[in-house]
Parts: structure tokens; sequence; C-alpha cells
């Protein structure tokens, strides 16, 4: 008996249909047996894309014997779409696979504890400004908050500042037009909350305000916190009252203030107001002998400005009530960067403004 002939001299007799038949049971067999989408796009590419055998037996029907080119054209479309549909089908369980395989490699044990996050905190600042509000929150007083593009009515005119006053002058004040300024304090406040408001009025107003000034001690944008309170027998003492409340309240219950005369423009008469040093006790040496930096060997600080409203300001609200020879009030201003300087030990103003997480991170 003779040995049948081999099966690739079988092959290269085959006619189109018997090829194509060929093609459409070899590319079944390897779709079937891939085990990745990338193995199944290389078949896909092989099968069926431009190079691919079964695209060249369609291409050349029109060359074919005019009797085959019907069953040639019908087989090979059959194919073709066979071939498609298996390789969509595959792709899809393959797909479902490979994601079942990565979640279970990926798998997370939501009962571990996770990893720290560094969380942030507020700014030294803004922390001593809350601290601020809350103090005198609890003295009776009334947050409110106010534009910091003023007019110059409110900011200079209705605080008694006349037409030529230094504070007006352009190398104090940073001009946004003739009539409006950035304002120089939250002073202005203090008319605009009388204006929408009959006394008594107990209010603080804390924010930015704008001068220009830059050196170790001041930047030409810093944190000011204005108190105003107006009621009917306000003297002095009251204003020192409150003044010492806070300053046993922020610097501790040890603390001690003093008033110093001084001026400003709408207070009269007006003060500046010190608290006996914390870091000596008042006593202007260390304890080993030397002499107090923080307070120069004088055993106090001075922290801010303040004095009874001036009647010349009541003048401007006296329709809403402020007859001065009805209420009287006091007034105060400090600022909340150098508060928080002072408390801390902050040497420049202008690190709380560089953002240095080496000086933020140690409050």
């Amino acid at each position: 008996m003779s040995e049948p002939p081999p099966k690739n001299s079988g092959e290269q007799s085959d006619g189109p249909v018997q090829r194509l038949e060929r093609i459409a049971e070899e590319a079944e067999r390897a779709v079937l047996e891939a085990r990745s989408a990338a193995e199944l796009e290389e078949l896909r590419v092989r099968y069926l894309g431009r190079k691919a055998e079964l695209t060249s037996i369609l291409r050349s029907i029109p060359e074919l014997p005019a009797e085959q080119r019907a069953e040639v054209g019908k087989r090979g479309n059959e194919a073709r779409r066979a071939l498609e549909q298996l390789i969509e089908e595959r792709s899809g369980a393959l797909e479902s696979r490979e994601l079942e395989q990565a979640l279970r490699d990926e798998a997370v044990d939501v009962t571990l504890p996770g990893d720290p996050v560094q969380v942030g905190h507020l700014h030294l600042i803004t922390a001593t400004r809350r601290e601020l509000e809350d103090i005198f929150v609890g003295l009776g007083f009334r947050v409110v908050e106010g534009p910091e593009v003023e007019h110059d009515y409110y900011n200079f005119t209705a605080l008694n500042h006349p037409p030529g006053h230094p504070a007006r002058m352009l190398q104090d004040t940073f001009y946004v037009s003739d009539e409006i300024v950035l304002r120089t304090h939250t002073s202005p406040m203090q008319v605009r909350a009388m204006e929408l408001q009959a006394p008594p009025i107990y209010i603080v107003v804390p924010g930015k305000v704008y001068r220009r000034d830059s050196d170790a001690t001041h930047t030409p944008m810093f944190h000011q916190l204005e108190g105003l309170a107006v009621d009917e027998g306000i003297t002095l003492a009251d204003l020192q009252g409150t003044l010492l409340e806070f300053a046993r309240a922020y610097f501790g219950r040890d603390r001690q203030v003093r008033l110093r005369p001084h001026y400003f423009p709408f207070t009269e008469p007006s003060v500046e107001f010190d608290v006996s040093c914390f870091a000596c006790g008042g006593s202007g040496t260390l304890r080993d002998g030397s002499r107090d930096p923080l307070c120069k060997g004088t055993g106090w600080i001075e922290v801010g400005g303040a004095g009874m409203v001036d009647p010349n300001v009541f003048g401007f609200v006296r329709d809403q009530g402020y007859d001065p020879e009805q209420v009287q009030g006091f007034a105060f201003g400090l600022g909340i960067d150098r508060i928080a300087m002072l408390r801390h030990g902050v040497p420049d103003l202008r690190l709380f403004f560089e953002n240095d997480l080496r000086l933020l991170s140690q409050f």
C-alpha cells in the first residue's frame, strides 16, 4: 500500500472554496485557544487584516472563472462574518477573565488601617484672629467686617482727618482714585456701623489693612482689630477694664495694663496701652539677671492705641441717635500680626507671609 501524499502537497491543489474552509477551521481553532486580549488582536490581524489570506481570496474574485465567483464570494463573506463574531465573543470572555484576575490580584483589605495623612492647620494669623474674636465676643462685643477698598469719606473725613492731614499723603496711603483708597485701618467701620444701628453698640472689626511701609515690624498689608463701644455713661475706666480683661485672657491672668497719653484724630482723650511683659513678669530682667530683650528692660510691652470717641466723629452720625451730649464711647485698635509676634516670639513680621513650612509647622 502506498503512503498518502503530504498535507502540504494537497493544499497546493486546493481551490478557493477549499482554501476558505481551511482558513476558517484554522482561525476558529486559534481564536478559541487564545489566552489574552493581545494574542487575540494578533490573530485578528493575521486572519482579517489587509494582508491576510482570506482578504486576498476575496480581492481575487474578479479574476476567477465566472461560475466560481458567486460561490467563493458567498463562502468568503460567511467565513469573515463568522470569524469576526467569534473574535468579538472571545474578546468579551477574555476581558471578563482578565478583569476578574485583576480584581483578585489588586484586592484591598478595607479592614487594614490606612496610611497616615498629614493634615493642614490654620495659619498663625488666622488662629490669632479667631482667638481674639472669641475673647471680645465673650465680653459682649459683636464681630462685623467691612470693605477693604474704602471711600475717602469713611477712611479719613468721618474719622476727623481734615484735608491736608499727613495720613492722607501718598507716601502713607494706597490710592485707587482721588476718592477711593485701600483702607489704612479697620476704623471706617465705626461710622459705617453707627449709620446702621442706633446706640448702644459694641463691635469689633478684624480685617486686612494697607499702608506704604515695609520692614521687620511693618508690611504693606497687615491685619488689625478695631473695637468700638458706645453707650450712656461710658468712661475711660470702662476702656481700661476692657483692655485689662483682653490682656489677661490672651497673655495670662497675671498681666496688668497701663495707659499712656497719646494723640489720634478720632479719639479724645487718646492713649496708647501697654501690657506688663509676660517674659519677665514685668520686672524688666530675666531669671539670669540679664535685661529682657522683649520689653527692652522696661517691664511693659506696647500693644495698641485707644481713647474716647471724639465728639466730632459723633457729629457725622448724630441723626442716627449719637448725640455726644447723651452718649459716650471708646475705641481701640491693635495689630493682630504684632500680637502674634509678641506671644510666639517671631522676630520678623515678614515671616508670616513667606509661607515657609519650617515656620508655619511650629504653630
